[in-house]
């Protein structure tokens, strides 16, 4: 029996009004494929050649031999020993940076299980891993439990596409691209076999690891005509299980898209949906030994641009092969926790207001009656906004100071006196209250 869709609409748009409150996020992707610095599981696809680059060794170490390469990726799984794997650490470092919730790779497309399930050998619990003798063995139990006791809400990234399955890639034909090789029309008994498998680990998803907030679906190749999983049938499973999920069945558009993930880019203005956008704090989105970090400045602005224009921020880290977070990421979430402890009223719960910009370096959020001009340079003498209009209970105060603040409002524009010993900050909050 259907879910009754009014309620399901109800709660769902409740939901999602949680969703927007929390406007920061941790995503984190990590695997077996960590150990090797690659492009998550992509290399493994033979027409990606640019998952393949010039600057992977193991790839150059194996002199370019596509069929080498592979087969030593799939035992990768058998050296995987993250012994330094300590979540709470992760979440304290995502809470003190303002994170609200986290999204968990549980298995990339490569079909590598980061949870204990039943349906696969190949997984973190399996004996042919050496971490599996480790009592956090069961990592996203591990994460999902830790994160979830510091009051985060908890997202469950899974890949509809399963590259280690036989019945996606099947062991009789070459696979070359990241589809099932094979033709799923005239194959229809393989297909339903996958179909089924899908639909089990996800209830294992959905049954074993405690209240989920939103179950985020990647493989947007995974869709009808070709590959249909019956996401009608999986969502009705989900959602009996977890009454309130949000689901995101991305790239794929429909009913269980429930929010937008535009990927490393932010919208250049307010979206008329729900939306966030996921972005890596390095350049790639598993752990690379090298790897460049943007810096504190550039993330904050990020930030700010993106909740400005009313979207949510689900920014990732790569986790190390020992299960660390690296120390550049370990030291930019201290740095944006440092901002956020003085600013973090400007960024959640709010909504976009009516301006969502005042020239080059103001950007706007409101909270109830109150607007907050985030100026991302530091402000000079005098800092000038022409977009607010007073009301006789007009008020400004700048976070962080206590004193009050200076300001007059003439010709159309609000004129705030900018104090000489204003700290260096990477941007700068105006509360503004009683304006509207």
């Amino acid at each position: 029996m259907s879910i009754d869709n009014d309620y399901l609409d109800k709660r769902l748009a409740e939901k999602l009004e949680w969703f927007q409150d929390m406007k920061f996020g941790l995503f984190t992707h990590w695997g077996a494929y960590c150990q090797w610095g690659c492009i998550e599981s992509w290399p493994l696809v033979e027409v990606d050649e640019w998952a393949r680059p010039d600057d992977l060794k193991a790839w150059t170490d194996r002199n370019k031999d596509m069929e080498w390469f592979k087969r030593d990726y799939w035992k990768l799984n058998e050296t995987f020993n993250p012994t330094k794997f300590d979540p709470h650490k992760w979440a304290d470092y995502a809470k003190y940076a303002g994170m609200k919730y986290v999204v968990f790779t549980t298995k990339h497309h490569d079909g590598f299980c980061m949870f204990d399930t039943k349906l696969t050998d190949y997984k973190i619990t399996s004996p042919n891993c050496p971490f599996s003798k480790n009592p956090k063995a069961n990592i996203t139990n591990e994460v999902f439990k830790t994160f979830r006791s510091e009051g985060f809400g908890i997202g469950v990234y899974f890949s509809k596409a399963d590259w280690n399955s036989p019945y996606y890639w099947s062991p009789d034909a070459p696979a070359k691209t990241r589809n099932p090789n094979y033709n799923t029309h005239e194959n229809p008994e393989k297909w339903d076999k996958f179909v089924k498998f899908v639909y089990g680990q996800i209830e294992e998803l959905m049954t074993g690891y405690g209240p989920v907030d939103i179950l985020w679906l990647d493989a947007g190749q995974v869709r009808p005509p070709d590959q249909d999983i019956q996401m009608d049938k999986i969502a009705d499973m989900a959602r009996k299980h977890q009454p309130n999920l949000i689901i995101v069945d991305r790239t794929v558009g429909g009913k269980y898209e429930n929010y937008r993930t535009p990927e490393q880019e932010v919208p250049d203005k307010p979206l008329d949906y729900v939306w966030e956008s996921c972005l890596t704090m390095g350049t790639q989105w598993s752990y690379k030994p090298d790897d460049v970090y943007k810096s504190t400045k550039d993330l904050i602005h990020l930030l700010i641009n993106v909740v400005s224009k009313g979207g949510n921020l689900l920014l990732n880290i790569g986790p190390q092969p020992d299960g660390e977070l690296p120390p550049t990421s370990i030291s930019r979430l201290k740095e944006i926790g440092d901002w956020m402890a003085i600013n973090s009223e400007a960024i959640h719960g709010t909504r976009v207001w009516r301006e969502t910009t005042d020239g080059e370096n103001i950007r706007y959020t409101r909270k109830g009656n109150d607007i907050y001009a985030i100026c991302l340079e530091k402000p000079k003498s005098e800092l000038i906004l022409t977009a607010p209009k007073v009301s006789k209970n007009s008020e400004i105060s700048f976070l962080g100071k206590k004193e009050k603040i200076t300001w007059q409002y003439s010709d159309g524009k609000v004129k705030i006196k900018i104090s000489d010993d204003i700290s260096d900050q990477h941007a700068y909050v105006f509360k503004l209250s009683g304006f509207r």
